[in-house]
């Protein structure tokens, strides 16, 4: 584990060094994002992991039997069937969280999901700008304690980079697919690949709203879109969303970081986005 947030940390760090050389976080911020944001990254490193080994131990008094029950079960299937569990449960939580935003049952999850979507920007900073609690929420994070509690370390360990890895990709402001997808000749085979594999214009429109691009409520999807295409909410782009972020007041900071213990009402209008440095 500790190989793979090494890995983790070095990837991001490049990604984040080769965005401010070009440019990209130039006058994007206000004073709401670095607090937003700086916190996140603080919690990251100290609080989460925390609360994984309560998610862990928790899963161990659930269901004490099967400990170690699949350690025996060879990498590959391990590795496919965590990732496509993974994926299938993320994919309804995920959309359950857009979709479902004044549903009386599953309205409560939109605010926990909220504050990774309301930055007016899409760069690496994204992947850490997440509620603290998202975490007792997210399939990924129940689906790869269980692996683990399973006995399955290296395949869970593995869908873990992997889905980090692709996320550091998908949000990252560079668009190499933006060129793949437009070309004569890569074009129909790269837009058939999007049908299986999130692409950065994928998670892009995701995270965008405003124009035929900005999407927040398609693209569920993290590292396989191959859901989004079985269920009828895939948008394959062909340029970028007008705008990142989400229509309408912008929550307060402690409420983005700490809902639900921490409730504000909106006092503040999104940032204008920065279309010119996307």
């Amino acid at each position: 584990m500790q190989d793979i947030h090494l890995w983790i940390g070095t990837v991001l760090g490049i990604v984040f060094v080769a965005e401010l050389l070009a440019g990209r976080h130039r006058g994007i911020y206000n004073g709401n994002d670095y607090l937003v944001n700086g916190l996140c990254i603080a919690l990251g490193y100290t609080i989460r992991p925390m609360l994984a080994v309560g998610l862990a131990v928790f899963i161990g008094w659930l269901v004490p039997a099967p400990k170690g029950a699949l350690a025996d079960l060879p990498f590959w299937p391990a590795l496919i069937g965590i990732v496509l569990l993974a994926e299938f449960c993320n994919y309804w939580v995920h959309r359950a969280s857009h979709l479902k935003r004044n549903n009386r049952w599953l309205g409560w999850i939109w605010p926990l999901h909220r504050t990774h979507h309301t930055a007016s920007y899409a760069n690496v900073i994204l992947h850490f700008r997440i509620n603290l609690f998202w975490g007792l929420v997210s399939p990924l994070a129940w689906v790869h304690s269980l692996a683990f509690y399973l006995g399955l370390y290296q395949a869970a360990s593995v869908s873990i980079l992997i889905f980090a890895m692709w996320g550091i990709f998908t949000h990252s402001n560079f668009r190499w697919d933006d060129s793949l997808r437009s070309n004569r000749l890569t074009g129909k085979p790269f837009r058939a690949l999007e049908h299986l594999l999130v692409s950065p214009g994928i998670h892009h429109t995701h995270h965008g709203f405003g124009g035929a691009d900005g999407k927040h409520y398609r693209n569920f999807g993290l590292f396989l879109s191959v859901f989004d295409w079985m269920f009828g909410t895939l948008h394959i782009p062909e340029g970028r969303p007008a705008r990142y972020g989400v229509p309408g007041a912008r929550p307060h900071w402690a409420e983005e970081l700490f809902y639900p213990l921490y409730r504000h009402k909106p006092a503040r209008v999104m940032a204008s986005p920065q279309p010119d440095q996307l």
